[in-house]
């Protein structure tokens, strides 16, 4: 199904790239797709680190994983995580 009006998702792309997008993305397979996917949240998770690796130098990989969750799902998500593993002794490496 072509619309003749699509809808907006960006303002930077024409209207004539993004319908070249979109039929590209609909010519993949679902297999396809969900590794392309997979592999921008794996990019978009990995630029978050890096970004808070940049302001705060100080912090170990476990407090960059710990202010990622904090950040992406909240303090209170964190804090059961950290009583989590301070309850089973894991420790972050």
């Amino acid at each position: 199904m072509h619309l003749m009006n699509p809808p907006i998702y960006t303002t930077d792309t024409s209207a004539d790239a993004l319908a070249v997008q979109l039929d590209c993305v609909r010519k993949q397979s679902p297999r396809e797709r969900i590794r392309k996917m997979c592999a921008l949240s794996r990019q978009v998770r990995n630029m978050a680190f890096d970004a808070i690796r940049r302001r705060h130098p100080e912090f170990n990989e476990e407090e960059v994983r710990m202010a990622f969750i904090e950040l992406t799902y909240g303090k209170s998500l964190a804090d059961d995580v950290r009583r989590w593993k301070q309850e089973r002794g894991i420790e972050g490496n």
